[in-house]
């Protein structure tokens, strides 16, 4: 019993030294202390969108594939979700341990490339259906506009809590470098992750029901323009 409660009160001891906070060096003094505090700052560009009225509907059935699924492409939203980053901080050199620090600005920027609507050049500008298709497209288009949004706000919470405000460390002259390797091999790869999630919000839009929809708006007369062009 004596043995147990002394092996107890040992870890106990043991615990309660490995929980005590170590104390700050120098140099992670200065670092912490003196330099500026670490700064994500993240945009949102909207691109704008054209629309394109010159491609027959099979030119842009035959670019999205969906032949083969046995659909029709009758407009189409084309974009893609991108980014662009600039680093940079102050530098502070400890040349007695050989460590650099360096309080990482990060900009990030997000954006669409600008978006190219089309509507098949069967569909007269003016006339009903060419009118049941845009507005179709343009869903697309407000869900892009709503998953840049949601990107933002996802990344900016991630960039905060990763740098918190706090310098980065690394052997002296390789910190920038350190900084550009984690944006580049790390953030991007989170961020292009995050614009693919939009993908499923715009698959929702284009469901059967929204095809069947289509084909029976404005009297028909979308499905006979589509018979007539058949034979």
């Amino acid at each position: 019993m004596r043995l147990a409660m002394a092996l107890l009160c040992l870890l106990a001891a043991c615990g309660a030294q490995a929980a005590k906070p170590q104390q700050r060096t120098p140099f992670q003094i200065r670092c912490e202390d003196t330099i500026a505090k670490s700064v994500s700052v993240l945009t949102a560009k909207d691109n704008g969108y054209t629309v394109n009225n010159q491609l027959p509907y099979h030119a842009l059935t035959t670019r999205t594939g969906s032949m083969d699924k046995g659909q029709e492409t009758l407009g189409l939203t084309v974009t893609q979700g991108l980014n662009k980053a600039k680093v940079s901080g102050p530098i502070l050199q400890d040349p007695a341990s050989g460590y650099e620090c360096i309080a990482p600005h990060v900009e990030i920027e997000l954006y669409y490339s600008p978006v190219r609507i089309y509507v098949g050049n069967e569909f007269a500008p003016g006339t009903c259906a060419y009118k049941e298709i845009l507005d179709h497209e343009m869903r697309h288009l407000q869900a892009y506009k709503d998953n840049l949004a949601r990107v933002q706000k996802v990344v900016a919470d991630a960039l905060n809590k990763r740098f918190a405000g706090q310098p980065m460390y690394a052997p002296s002259g390789t910190a920038m470098s350190a900084l550009e390797h984690e944006v580049d091999a790390n953030w991007f790869n989170f961020i292009r992750d995050e614009f693919k999630k939009g993908e499923a919000v715009q698959d929702k839009i284009d469901s059967p029901q929204e095809y069947e929809r289509l084909s029976k708006a404005c009297n028909g007369e979308i499905a006979a323009i589509l018979a007539r062009r058949r034979k």
